[in-house]
């Protein structure tokens, strides 16, 4: 049996001989191909992604206007790790893991609310909202401490109002806080601590996360198959873009013109080695003002400062698990999380102004029927991507350097993270 057959047939493996195979197949694959079986479809390769990039990569999780009070929070489940994001008395926002200092039962059972403490179901161990111990009884013994049984945090950061979470034992650098500063500026002009969340939809995707994220990564495919979308959407995500028509160019600048005027950032920012963040300012379709099936406006109350309603849309990457889009009058953000080797969670969540009244400023039909739409659609394309590839048929294709530059930038970012992660061991 030939090496390269070997590296293809490790499902039966130990984690370590996995661990070895990846590895080798990462460090042997053309940037340009898709890449080999295992890494979409093996249950140990599936782990040491959960590993390597979920429990020590900075992840989206959601927006700080979800919880804007003392005591609001809401849960995530990171692979096996339920996860608790809370803000305090002082208004910072923390991330705890969701797990009881006593015998480890989930502390909150709900997908979101609001305390006074944090109450454990099982046994009323309670905690300040900054994760400190204030009660576990007077049974416990003598010499206990209370002060070394605190929840324990995850590393959390915002930025723009996102909020990213680490679970691993350091938080890696690379620039982040760049990339959070410059979310800061670039978020500005929305004033998102003064929206809230209208609607939200959760889609469970039978597909590797990864193949989640490259079909967002190019729109190759949105002819053939996102007609809703492309009412507003232009494809291209750069000036330089050599498919981009003149009338693209000319409507791009006219639009640059209206932003600068209303002082509304829009530089084409990246961060990383291989761009693992990124932020695009493009205009929609001439006379579409956001991303809904006629491109009216959506609700009544545009955000922040926001004058123009032909705003256009800011599209804002975060590598490994979010997309989202930012418009005149709302906006989407997007999340991936797996579940196993062949499973993925996608999670939809709709913004509007906080003082925006359901039914009078705005029905969530409206504001959902686009990305509703276009979701089902990435879900029945990630689905068959997902069944193709399992077959004994299937050998890695070559992507379109021109219409899928995305997502060979995204599988860049993914091996070279995934090695790093494991030489450092």
């Amino acid at each position: 049996m030939n090496q390269q057959h070997d590296l293809l047939n490790v499902r039966h493996a130990s984690l370590e001989e996995a661990k070895t195979a990846m590895t080798q197949l990462l460090e042997k694959r053309a940037s340009n191909y898709s890449l080999d079986a295992p890494l979409y479809n093996d249950p140990h390769m599936f782990r040491i992604d959960m590993e390597e990039v979920f429990q020590k990569e900075w992840l989206f999780v959601g927006m700080t206007s979800e919880i804007p009070k003392k005591g609001d929070y809401f849960t995530v489940e990171i692979g096996q790790n339920p996860v608790l994001i809370v803000r305090d008395a002082e208004g910072k926002v923390n991330a705890f893991h969701n797990t009881c200092r006593h015998r480890g039962s989930v502390i909150c059972t709900e997908h979101r609310g609001k305390v006074a403490n944090l109450v454990c179901p099982y046994h009323q161990w309670t905690y300040d909202l900054k994760g400190n111990l204030l009660f576990a009884g007077t049974e416990m013994n003598k010499n206990f401490d209370m002060k070394q049984h605190g929840l324990k945090s995850a590393f959390c950061k915002t930025g723009g109002g996102f909020i990213f979470v680490c679970l691993g034992k350091t938080a890696p650098d690379d620039g982040f806080d760049d990339f959070l500063a410059t979310l800061d500026e670039y978020m500005e002009p929305y004033d998102v601590e003064n929206t809230k969340l209208a609607v939200e939809s959760t889609m469970y995707e039978r597909a590797n996360w990864k193949l989640v994220l490259e079909n967002n990564r190019e729109c190759y495919h949105c002819a053939g198959s996102h007609p809703e979308l492309l009412n507003t959407l232009l494809e291209w995500d750069d000036t330089e873009d050599p498919r981009a028509p003149q009338d693209f160019l000319d409507h791009y600048h006219a639009q640059a013109a209206q932003w600068d005027a209303e002082g509304i950032p829009h530089k084409h920012k990246s961060f990383g080695a291989v761009q693992r963040n990124r932020i695009v300012r493009m205009p929609l379709k001439k006379g579409t003002k956001v991303m809904t099936i006629d491109g009216s406006s959506a609700c009544s109350l545009p955000l922040g400062r926001i004058k123009n309603r032909e705003l256009g849309s800011m599209r804002i990457l975060h590598l490994p698990n979010s997309w989202n889009h930012m418009q005149s009058d709302h906006f989407i953000v997007f999340r991936v999380l797996p579940i196993s080797a062949q499973e993925s969670i996608v999670t939809s969540k709709w913004f509007v102004h906080k003082d925006a009244v359901e039914g009078i400023d705005y029905d969530t039909d409206t504001l959902r029927k686009v990305w509703d739409a276009t979701n089902e659609q990435d879900k029945v394309l990630g689905e068959r991507n997902q069944l193709g590839i399992n077959s004994i048929g299937y050998q890695p294709g070559p992507y379109s350097e021109t219409y899928e530059f995305g997502v060979i930038n995204f599988l860049d970012w993914y091996s070279s993270t995934v090695q790093k992660n494991l030489k450092a061991k």
